[in-house]
């Protein structure tokens, strides 16, 4: 099979920064699938793996990263109980196995889900990862339920690809008060699409927020940057409320800042569960399974935004410098 990966981390303008190579393709075990790959997308965890995983080194082997993918199922280990033989799924994958930038893939059935039926390939293959991520800490680490309908959400950085289904699935699902940051009018316009009740400016976001009215709220989430963003989630938190991010900060932060307002703060990181194999693994089985229903019904929508069509390095390096420029908005879905 004909796959895509790197042996060193070379700037994306480097000729070599993606190499094609052709490998074995792999047999299905225990409760593995085989898929055959039709869509992927990109996300940042993919550029930042490929930037520093080959530093000042040569690999023997290229490194096949990726985390997003639709395909079709054509094998089933004997222990597979969910899928058959021809169903079409979505998936991340995991971060401890070969990715998703090739044309086939084993992946463990507990994490991956029916494809939703209304959604082409490329619409389905931009969502499993952020979709997941989004929905993980929303319901699994914070915990907002029904009692929580009608409080406020502040979530930075709305307009990329966990900001945007994000949006939704706090408005759609759990009917909260949403207030997104965007700094340029196509982002901004991004985010009211997706559901936003309000859009502020991250440069001044205290100030903004507290302009619309809303002096303290509910819950915040990080997307962008913990350090950058820390002073101004503090005073901008209510008491008890709750504040999660997925982002990797640089610097240590400092929780003593959260503890007169007995504020919860919960990290979140989409590959715990098949990286340490938890005991509710198939959870994210269960979440992709559900959203697809509300795609289906129109409560959720792909957050495509680019489309590139063919499995190249030329369309993997395009999709990587766009990304990399920090300015992208939605996602980018590459198509086989």
């Amino acid at each position: 099979m004909k796959a895509i990966g790197f042996k060193e981390s070379l700037p994306i303008n480097h000729t070599e920064s993606f190499i094609a190579f052709a490998t074995e393709k792999p047999s299905a075990s225990g409760r593995e699938l085989l898929i055959k790959i039709a869509a992927i997308s990109v996300n940042p965890v993919d550029f930042k793996i490929r930037q520093n995983s080959a530093k000042d080194k040569v690999l023997e082997q290229p490194k096949v990263i990726g985390w997003d993918a639709v395909g079709i199922v054509e094998e089933t280990g004997p222990d597979v109980s969910m899928f058959s033989k021809g169903e079409m799924v979505y998936y991340s994958g995991d971060l401890n196995k070969s990715g998703s930038n090739a044309e086939y893939q084993l992946v463990d059935e507990r994490i991956v889900g029916r494809k939703p039926e209304n959604l082409t390939s490329a619409e389905a293959a931009a969502m499993p990862l952020t979709l997941l991520t989004a929905w993980e800490i929303l319901f699994d680490r914070i915990r907002i339920n029904e009692s929580d309908r009608g409080k406020t959400l502040l979530i930075i950085g709305g307009a990329g690809g966990v900001g945007s289904i994000a949006i939704q699935i706090a408005k759609k699902v759990a009917g909260l008060n949403v207030i997104a940051t965007a700094s340029r009018p196509e982002s901004a316009e991004w985010c009211r699409k997706q559901g936003a009740d309000f859009i502020v400016n991250h440069q001044n976001l205290v100030q903004e927020v507290q302009q619309l009215g809303f002096e303290q709220v509910d819950f915040i989430l990080d997307f962008v940057d913990l350090n950058q963003y820390w002073d101004a989630m503090v005073k901008l938190i209510k008491p008890q409320g709750q504040i999660g991010s997925i982002s990797d900060p640089t610097e240590n932060v400092n929780l003593r800042a959260l503890k007169g307002k007995s504020v919860s703060f919960h990290w979140e990181l989409m590959f715990t569960r098949s990286m340490f194999q938890t005991e509710d693994m198939s959870r994210q089985h269960q979440i992709l399974n559900e959203a697809a229903s509300l795609f289906e019904n129109r409560t959720l929508c792909s957050t495509i935004n680019q489309h590139l069509k063919g499995f190249t390095t030329e369309n993997l390096k395009k999709a990587h410098a766009l990304l990399e420029s920090g300015k992208t908005v939605g996602k980018i879905v590459i198509e086989y």
